[in-house]
């Protein structure tokens, strides 16, 4: 199903999906309603693997003529992500999840800051506003929220000079494509396969971006709509998604760094060791609580103890 067959397309605007037909209607229909001149932007829906109604949803939308669906066999985020821009005819590419909604400037905004910020970003996005589906617990904090995709980091667009401290985020995220094609596009040893939490691919190749010399650009006018499922505003799932978090973090480490087995094995011990030392970690860890502040710090612990798991048990597989 290819139906995009325009000449001067500046941007295309990628959306994979993976079995949420319910909500890429709402994605979709974002993009269609884009202030940006049909003729200068395509949509590309890459169905990752989705058994529900998902190309038919696609098919609805097939009368406007700047859509394209991909659908591709090879269950994985990253993977998905990489047929997209490979099957790109813009300029640049521009992701947004597909249970998020793109406010109806986000491509111009998008193309605004490519073509006027000296010099050019290697990489651009914008706010993550949340649109709740149920109501928000009291304990979850709004650091916690980062967890859930929800960014903002001022009403001032600027440059992302501290990636551990800002960063962008792949629900709303967009690339120059020969950038994208510079640094080979998502590495597949992170983001999701399946049912997995691995994150964080969106920041590895921030991070990639930024050591070949380019700056990453936050402004706050390209913003999206995020839902956020009551299925994940349990602190089961935080526990769970903050610990993978910590994986997330061992396996960007042993890429950028490439320790040795007796490197990981020193930090994993130093770690755990001023982990075990301290009483008040280990309670906050172990007692269940619905202050906000003590939450917060039980998932920092989580990712710290997910670091070490990290580290020990999954370094083989990217050496």
């Amino acid at each position: 199903m290819e139906r995009c067959t325009g000449m001067n397309i500046l941007i295309s605007a990628i959306i994979c999906t993976h079995n949420r037909a319910k909500y890429l209607t709402k994605a979709i229909q974002s993009l269609v309603d884009q202030c940006t001149p049909k003729d200068k932007y395509e949509i590309i829906i890459i169905d990752n693997c989705s058994t529900d109604s998902t190309k038919e949803v696609v098919e609805r939308f097939i009368g406007n003529s700047n859509i394209k669906y991909i659908y591709e066999s090879t269950l994985s985020l990253s993977f998905a992500r990489n047929t997209g821009w490979s099957n790109a005819k813009g300029k640049y590419v521009a992701y947004l999840d597909d249970d998020a909604v793109a406010c109806p400037v986000w491509l111009d905004k998008i193309l605004e800051v490519f073509e006027t910020v000296t010099p050019r970003p290697g990489c651009v996005g914008g706010r993550v506003e949340s649109i709740w589906e149920s109501p928000r617990p009291r304990w979850l904090s709004d650091w916690l929220l980062h967890g859930l995709t929800i960014i903002d980091w001022s009403e001032t667009p600027h440059v992302l000079t501290n990636l551990s401290a800002e960063w962008l985020v792949g629900a709303n995220i967009a690339f120059p494509i020969e950038i994208l094609k510079s640094v080979g596009g998502f590495t597949s040893s992170l983001d999701r396969v399946g049912n997995n939490l691995l994150s964080s691919g969106d920041v590895f190749l921030e991070k990639q971006i930024t050591k070949m010399g380019y700056s990453c650009f936050y402004h706050p006018d390209i913003a999206i709509g995020h839902h956020i499922f009551e299925s994940r505003l349990s602190q089961a799932w935080f526990i769970r998604r903050y610990y993978w978090q910590g994986i997330s973090d061992a396996v960007m480490q042993i890429l950028q760094e490439r320790p040795s087995t007796l490197k990981r094995l020193r930090f994993s011990i130093s770690e755990a060791g001023i982990f075990l030392r301290s009483p008040k970690k280990i309670i906050t860890l172990m007692l269940p609580t619905s202050d906000p502040e003590q939450f917060t710090q039980k998932c920092f612990d989580l990712i710290t103890l997910g670091h070490i798991y990290g580290l020990l048990r999954f370094a083989n597989r990217w050496l």
